[in-house]
């Protein structure tokens, strides 16, 4: 049986966009995106709204990027091995490999997802990852904090959610903090 793990970089004071819907403050060192490389390795499926998957499919179909770096080439051959399923009600199709396109994110058909993996199941994106937030759906959460403030644009996790948290661990790359977190039931 997999976990679902919600897994971000986020800026300090909780955005994964900027008000202009920029990340591009977010930009991983070398370091840190090894560090992100050794947290999404045990990752067998990616669940991804249709924003996500357009921001993650160049780890596929840019090769240049894959070639930029032995770092960036490791997350490229990481993210391919993996299955994605993207949510989408506007994509007509999948133009990646191990990817199926969904209608609605089927919350029953996500548990079961979960529930039959070998491997871990992460989601990406905080407006389906709100729903599986809302849904009771995630095990656990992973966000790199990096030393920014946005003040203000799309936020790490829905607003008025409540859940009850305990530390898994910390681990500061450079002058990014990774925090992890097992969202208790």
């Amino acid at each position: 049986m997999g976990h679902l793990i919600y897994s971000s970089i986020a800026s300090l004071d909780g955005y994964t966009a900027d008000a202009d819907g920029r990340f591009d403050w977010a930009a991983p060192s070398a370091a840190v995106h090894a560090c992100v490389n050794d947290l999404e390795r045990p990752i067998g499926t990616y669940l991804y709204g249709r924003r996500m998957y357009e921001t993650m499919r160049v780890w596929e179909t840019d090769a240049d990027l894959a070639a930029d770096s032995p770092v960036t080439a490791d997350y490229a051959r990481i993210w391919q091995a993996a299955d994605k399923v993207v949510y989408s009600t506007t994509l007509t199709d999948v133009d990646t490999t191990r990817t199926r396109l969904e209608r609605t994110f089927d919350t029953e058909a996500v548990r079961t997802l979960v529930a039959s993996a070998e491997k871990d199941v992460s989601i990406g994106g905080p407006h389906l990852a709100a729903a599986a937030l809302d849904a009771g759906l995630v095990d656990e959460l992973q966000v790199c904090l990096v030393p920014v403030v946005v003040g203000g644009g799309t936020p790490f996790a829905p607003p008025g959610l409540r859940r009850h948290l305990s530390l898994l661990g910390t681990e500061q790359v450079d002058d990014a903090v990774f925090v992890r977190y097992r969202v208790e039931r």
